[in-house]
C-alpha cells in the first residue's frame, strides 16, 4: 500500500497512520509500560492454563502472551471489573466486622425454685329478668377466662411482678403449635413459670369498663393476682 503518496502525507513520513495502527501503536506503548511497572507474579488473577496460555480469572478472558494481558489489564473492562471487586470485598468486610459488645448488664441471681399458684376457670354472669329479657350488657354468648393466683413470699423487697402473653413460635421448650399461647409469670428470685392457654384473642386490661380484666399485687401478703378474659 502506498503510504508516501496518501492525502495529508508527508514525504518520507511513511503516511497518516490509520486509527488501526494507532490502536496499535497505543496498545504497544501501554504493554510497555506495564512491563516495567507491573510485577506479573504478585497478580491475583493472572493464570496459566496447561496450553500455555494466559487467562484472567476476573475477566475470564484468554490471552495468547504476557504482553496481550498486560495490555488487556490496563483496559476499560478489567479496571470496570477490579472496582466492582473493590467494591464487593469492602461491603463484606464491612458485614464480617462484629457489632460493639452490648452495654446492658443482665441480672444475675440465684433462683430458689418455682412459686406457688392457683389457676381458676371465671366465666361471665348473665342475668334476666321475669320476662326473659337481657340484663348483661352485650348480645353474644358469656365470656371466659381465667383468674390466676401467685404466691410469692419470698419475693425480693421493691420488685413487683410481672405477666406476659407469649405465642406458640416464641418459646423454646416445646414444639410450636398454632392451637396455643403462652401466660408466663416472673418475680425475683423465683423461677419463671408458664401456663399453657388456648390461642385466643385476649381482652385488654386499659380498654375493659365492666372490670373483669384486671390484676393487683398485695405487698403485705405477698401474692400476685390478675384476671384476663377471652374475647368472644
Amino acid at each position: 500500500m502506498d503510504y508516501q503518496n496518501r492525502v495529508g502525507s508527508k514525504f518520507g513520513g511513511g503516511g497518516v497512520a490509520g486509527a488501526a495502527e494507532t490502536n496499535v501503536d497505543r496498545r504497544e506503548r501501554l504493554r510497555k509500560l506495564a512491563l516495567e511497572t507491573i510485577d506479573l507474579a504478585k497478580d491475583p488473577y493472572i493464570l496459566r492454563n496447561h496450553l500455555g496460555s494466559l487467562e484472567c480469572r476476573l475477566c475470564l478472558t484468554l490471552h495468547t502472551n504476557e504482553g496481550s494481558y498486560l495490555a488487556h489489564t490496563q483496559g476499560k473492562k478489567h479496571q470496570t471489573n477490579l472496582a466492582r471487586r473493590a467494591a464487593k470485598d469492602n461491603k463484606d468486610s464491612q458485614l464480617m466486622i462484629a457489632p460493639a459488645p452490648s452495654t446492658v448488664r443482665h441480672k444475675v441471681f440465684l433462683k430458689i425454685g418455682r412459686p406457688g399458684y392457683r389457676v381458676t376457670k371465671v366465666r361471665e354472669r348473665i342475668d334476666y329478668d321475669q320476662l326473659g329479657q337481657r340484663l348483661t350488657e352485650g348480645d353474644g354468648p358469656p365470656r371466659e377466662g381465667l383468674m390466676v393466683q401467685v404466691h410469692l413470699p419470698q419475693i425480693k423487697e421493691g420488685i413487683i411482678p410481672r405477666r406476659r402473653f407469649m405465642s406458640a413460635w416464641e418459646q423454646r421448650k416445646e414444639p410450636p403449635n398454632r392451637s396455643y399461647q403462652y401466660l408466663i409469670v416472673a418475680a425475683e428470685p423465683y423461677e419463671t413459670i408458664a401456663f399453657r392457654i388456648p390461642a385466643r384473642e385476649i381482652e385488654d386490661e386499659a380498654e375493659d369498663p365492666s372490670g373483669w380484666n384486671w390484676s393487683h399485687w398485695d405487698p403485705d401478703t405477698k401474692q400476685y393476682s390478675f384476671q384476663f378474659m377471652f374475647r368472644n
